[in-house]
């Protein structure tokens, strides 16, 4: 009898709307995309109303309770206003009518919901994200809603927790389920933050290196290059902008210009050592002390010629031999002592830039990773 009526439109009130008494309802987290900043949530709702057309007589027919269809009356179907996309569907093919024309049904909501998470301290973020809910409406018409209990599946979503959710109401026809979110910091602090702590670690650790040969340089752009190459394939994991951009992107540049300035600084340094100048700048030389101050590279290749004929050809006296022979060893003491002179000053300078460095070091990344850990960015969240 009641499947033929075939009541398969909302039931029709003075007012035109229709309470719907939401007598429990699930809320749970199944994951969240911190890339594109879109919150993946199920709802599992137990909705009770009252259908007039659908009681009768239990004197007529005696049952006090019966299964109907979901497909043979009308329900009341439930959005999720704030959602980009919304997928209601029945628990259950059918549903439970007792004779006063109560009517009790369970459905279950999947929804995506844009929620502009607060990633300024990211991986330490934590934020409320609203997923609005309510029921069809229109100029004045529709059903109402009226919550009861709500639950929280407290689960992990991947790196992201959900805390208790709390029922809101912005207005009488506004309700929203206000979900807290908090990021399980380990993870993304094991895999982002301390690989570039240690690599500038090492980066500092290199400075004991001697500064000729190439091993200093070497081990430093290597170490520059291992960290842009980091850099390009964490890219994808790296949260998304959003209203705030994440610190930890200020973090990095810190690392690659740390790393970058100590390159390039070795580099300078190892040709101070060598060559005595910075660059395409010749540093202005000293008298050498000795009777070698005036000598020059053309002049010792001269005597090295001459020392050979001499030697060879037995031609001038020996006295006149040793007096060149201890020209040519004094140029060479000479250039020796101009050389140590280099690689004295450019190891003061070195070592002036070692601590410059460590202090700089010691003062940007511990501050960094406070600024991340303490400091909060509020955001307005936009609502429906």
């Amino acid at each position: 009898m009641l499947i033929k009526k075939e009541y398969l439109s909302q039931p029709q009130t003075e007012n035109c709307t229709q309470n719907i008494f939401v007598k429990f309802l699930e809320y749970q987290t199944l994951s969240v995309d911190t890339k594109s900043l879109l919150l993946i949530s199920r709802l599992r709702a137990t909705l009770e109303w009252t259908d007039p057309d659908l009681a009768w007589n239990t004197s007529v027919y005696q049952f006090n309770e019966v299964i109907l269809p979901v497909s043979k009356i009308w329900s009341p179907e439930l959005h999720v206003t704030n959602g980009i996309t919304t997928e209601m569907s029945h628990s259950s093919p059918d549903l439970l009518a007792n004779s006063k024309g109560t009517v009790i049904h369970s459905v279950i909501i999947n929804a995506q919901v844009i929620c502009e998470v607060n990633l300024f301290n990211y991986p330490f973020a934590s934020d409320k994200c609203p997923v609005a809910i309510q029921g069809w409406s229109r100029m004045g018409c529709g059903t109402n809603l009226v919550f009861g209990e709500l639950k929280t599946v407290i689960a992990s979503s991947g790196e992201w927790e959900t805390g208790n959710a709390t029922l809101e109401r912005k207005r009488s026809d506004r309700n929203f389920i206000l979900v807290p979110l908090s990021i399980k910091s380990t993870q993304p602090f094991i895999t982002l933050v301390l690989p570039s702590i240690l690599i500038v670690l090492a980066d500092a650790v290199s400075f004991a290196l001697p500064l000729g040969g190439g091993e200093r340089n070497g081990f430093k752009v290597t170490l520059v290059l291992s960290f842009t190459m980091s850099l390009i394939i964490l890219n994808d994991e790296l949260p998304g902008d959003g209203e705030c951009s994440p610190i930890i992107r200020f973090h990095f540049c810190c690392c690659l210009v740390i790393l970058v300035v100590s390159m390039l600084w070795s580099m300078v340094m190892t040709r101070l050592s060598a060559e005595g100048r910075f660059g395409l700048f010749r540093r202005s030389k000293g008298p050498v002390s000795g009777n070698a101050g005036g000598g020059n590279a053309k002049e010792d290749e001269e005597v090295k010629a001459e020392v050979g004929v001499d030697v060879l050809g037995g031609v001038k006296e020996d006295g006149q031999i040793l007096k060149k022979v201890v020209n040519f060893l004094e140029a060479i003491d000479g250039k020796t002592r101009e050389s140590d002179r280099n690689q004295r000053f450019a190891s003061k300078l070195d070592h002036i830039f070692f601590w410059f460095y460590l202090n700089s070091g010691i003062a940007t990344l511990p501050t960094s990773n406070s600024v991340m850990v303490a400091l909060t960015f509020s955001v307005l969240h936009r609502m429906f």
